[in-house]
């Protein structure tokens, strides 16, 4: 008897993780649908209006760093060649470093003001906040309309600004515009391809789709243009979540504002290439993520929208709990498969899991390799195929941190290390879609 109560509530376990993996697969591939519906149609992202220079608003860009000097010197170099008026565009440094970037940060400052730049170099007594408390001291020393984002390791192209921030002259609830980034370092090993090829799809499919959908799309950090008055209207940065970009979009869209997505030009950053900052880059999204999903779900449940873009915005703040769904379903499986003496009594749910395991993984990554360029068929596959494992060990190094930050426990901050190179990398002026 206690074996059967025990198989019992194994099998249970096993069939709850297996439902939370098919409603996250549907969620996807209603996001797949939806992209396959707008290539049909031919949509296309917004334009930005030609407008003269006399008629450009004021812009802030902010660059939030720490304790990373050389890509930092980078960084300014690189913005102070955007092609902006120089007396509208504000660069403001958010450097709450502990080591020798500031004094270098200020040497190339220095050197660049003495060119025209107007570029501020902030500093707090502490790190209170993290990245939310530095942009959100950042705004109270300025008044500029719009607030451009990059994290340190991001390289715009000098026409980024022109083709974005017009943007905002022509829709007045338009409360940000996120660019599409892509990743100068995804060749570098197998783990970067496959960062790539999931970042691709995740911008050219997922925050595409979901933008044109008029779906909740999440800002991602960088790379990206806020209206100051979006920001103060939906109470400003808060620092409760290690995803403060996904807190803020969630209270925006709920005061009424929405994103705009452009697919060009992208703004080429960096993804971490070894195991271990990627496990702790993934960790801190996820618990994030968590964080964000608990404190707005209901808000986002009662919130006075359609069904359908309800629930879109509830699989997307809640779609990390695959991580820990993942890896209890697995040891179920397994318990399972030893007191029934075999996979049998799952043979269906499983095939099921495998085939929606396969359709996500081919919509969301095929249609932007093939349309960017990536690399060959064979390549491809190979990639492609590293996708699961990949995922598997993520649910479970992650997937018990997860649980945690669900029962209530606090995480902190952990930057993500970047790649410093000798030479500024900044992308071409023009890029034009394939």
């Amino acid at each position: 008897m206690l074996i059967g109560l025990v198989t019992f509530l194994v099998d249970a376990v096993a069939y709850l993780c297996a439902a939370i993996l098919v409603a996250i697969g549907l969620g996807y591939l209603v996001v797949i649908g939806r992209f396959l519906y707008d290539w049909l149609r031919g949509a296309r992202d917004p334009e930005a209006p030609a407008t003269p220079d006399a008629d450009l608003p004021h812009v802030l860009l902010q660059i939030p760093v720490f304790n990373e000097p050389l890509v930092t010197e980078q960084s300014l170099r690189c913005v102070a060649q955007l092609d902006w008026p120089k007396d509208k565009l504000r660069i403001q440094l958010l450097d709450d470093s502990t080591d020798e970037t500031t004094a270098r940060a200020e040497r190339v400052a220095q050197e660049l003001r003495a060119q025209g730049a107007i570029i501020d170099h902030v500093r707090r007594t502490d790190r209170s906040g993290f990245k939310a408390g530095a942009c959100a001291h950042g705004l109270t020393l300025t008044n500029e309309p719009f607030i451009a984002m990059l994290d340190a390791d991001f390289r715009p192209p000098a026409n980024w600004l022109k083709r974005t921030v017009p943007l905002f002259l022509t829709d007045d609830r338009a409360g940000f515009v996120q660019s599409r980034c892509e990743f100068q370092n995804f060749e570098t090993n197998w783990l970067t391809r496959a960062q790539g090829l999931v970042q691709d799809g995740h911008y050219m499919v997922e925050q595409r789709s979901r933008a044109l959908a008029g779906w909740l799309f999440q800002f991602n950090g960088t790379g990206g243009i806020w209206r100051r008055a979006t920001v103060e209207d939906a109470g400003g940065w808060s620092d409760y979540s290690l995803c403060e970009d996904l807190d803020l979009t969630v209270r925006a869209e709920l005061r009424g504002w929405h994103g705009l997505f452009v697919s060009e030009p992208p703004i080429p950053g960096q993804v971490p290439d070894g195991i271990r900052d990627f496990r702790r880059q993934q960790r801190r999204w996820s618990n994030g993520f968590v964080q964000v999903a608990q404190k707005t779900i209901v808000p986002i449940w009662e919130a006075p929208w359609p069904l359908v873009k309800r629930v879109m915005a509830i699989s997307l703040i809640a779609h990390q709990v695959f991580f820990p769904a993942a890896a209890i379903g697995v040891i179920s499986f397994v318990f399972g498969a030893l007191l029934h003496g075999s996979l049998a009594p799952y043979s269906g749910l499983l095939e099921l899991i495998l085939v929606m395991t396969a359709m996500v993984a081919l919509g969301i990554t095929m249609p932007p390799y093939l349309a960017l360029k990536r690399g060959t068929v064979v390549d491809f596959a190979k990639t492609v195929g590293s996708l699961p494992p990949l995922f598997i060990y993520l649910a479970f190094a992650n997937g018990a941190k997860i649980l945690q930050t669900l029962r209530g426990r606090k995480s902190t901050f952990k930057r993500t290390p970047k790649q410093e190179t000798a030479a500024v990398e900044t992308a071409p002026a023009e890029a034009e879609a394939e």
